[in-house]
């Protein structure tokens, strides 16, 4: 396996680097194509609440001043690549003045949680059904059963979340309506509060599960179905291994490899799914506040969650990629020319 040649890493690293470069240049672009003015909803808010305001012109040019939008755009991205390198994303336009990483600080841990959590539950649960349906010595009920329950894959996670709140919340009251705790609970490093977090966040942690592990079964069958017909597989039954044996140790094993990438590929894709998910538990995560940005018309907390999307899904596919060897020692890291 051996340690990772540095000429590989720096490869790896430039492309890491670029991704989240060229992505950020996105970011920054997509709302100046709109033609909504930042400082003219501020003011448009200040109005709401207060009436008609004073001196409106002067109010709305020092505004454009604070955010920047005075400075010519060469300027302001100049600017803007400076702050995400030290993470700090502006203010808030909606919840003035409080900072966009303060936002995301809070919102992150929550998003982090239910993320790991579905993920690693669908990836788990989602593979090994895959498998049980190519394996041979699966009862048939097994591979009947598991086609049948993949009806619940083609429906959307917001429509699976609400099915769940009737069933489990609103009729069962086995579980939390909303909310990611409950608020007579203060949080801290307790059982109570540690209880409370995984009572609230069940049923938007299945409402992700039950419609996503049919594309990891979907994608472990076709890979089993594979690998099935390898040398290696044929002589490990004519050694007379078990069946189990051979499933997992080489069936399973070989089988993996793509599904690691798409796991690592997923993280993005998922935080996405979660929006509607965290906006109807109400549970306090980088899906709800982007949902609330959006409707906030809040362009810096916008940018702010989608570079840290971005941002995690491409460490993410980066660190799978180091660690192949260490999933398959067949893997060699080779520097590219």
């Amino acid at each position: 396996m051996g340690r990772i040649p540095r000429a590989y890493l720096v490869n790896r690293l430039i492309t890491l680097g670029l991704t989240v470069f060229i992505a950020a240049t996105l970011i920054w672009i997509i709302p100046r194509l709109s033609p909504v003015d930042p400082a003219e909803i501020m003011l448009g808010r200040m109005a709401a609440g207060a009436g008609a305001v004073a001196n409106s012109e002067e109010i709305l040019a020092q505004l454009r001043a604070n955010f920047g939008l005075e400075d010519p755009l060469l300027v302001q991205y100049t600017k803007y690549l400076w702050n995400i390198v030290t993470f700090d994303f502006g203010i808030s336009t909606a919840t003035f003045p409080t900072s966009v990483a303060s936002l995301i600080a809070q919102a992150l841990p929550w998003t982090l949680g239910l993320m790991i959590l579905s993920l690693v539950i669908t990836f788990l649960i989602g593979n090994l059904l895959g498998a049980l349906m190519v394996w041979e010595e699966s009862p048939n009920l097994v591979k009947v059963a598991i086609p049948a329950a993949m009806v619940f894959t083609s429906i959307p996670p917001i429509l699976s979340g609400l099915l769940l709140m009737w069933v489990f919340a609103a009729k069962l009251q086995w579980f939390p309506l909303t909310g990611a705790y409950g608020l007579t609970v203060e949080p801290g490093w307790t059982w109570d509060f540690t209880l409370s977090v995984i009572e609230h966040g069940t049923l938007p942690a299945l409402s992700i599960v039950i419609v996503t592990f049919g594309f990891w079964a979907l994608g472990m069958r076709g890979l089993m179905i594979t690998v099935q017909g390898e040398d290696y597989v044929t002589l490990a039954k004519a050694k007379g291994l078990r069946p189990r044996a051979i499933l997992y140790r080489y069936m399973i094993r070989n089988a993996i490899l793509p599904q690691i990438t798409a796991f690592a590929l997923k993280i993005g894709l998922l935080i996405a799914g979660q929006v509607l998910v965290e906006r109807i538990f109400a549970y306090n995560g980088m899906g709800k506040l982007l949902y609330d940005a959006i409707l906030d018309q809040d362009f810096p907390v916008i940018q702010g969650v989608s570079y840290v999307i971005i941002l995690m899904t491409a460490l993410s596919v980066f660190l799978v990629d180091l660690i192949y060897p260490f999933i398959d020692p067949r893997i060699r890291h080779e520097a590219r020319p």
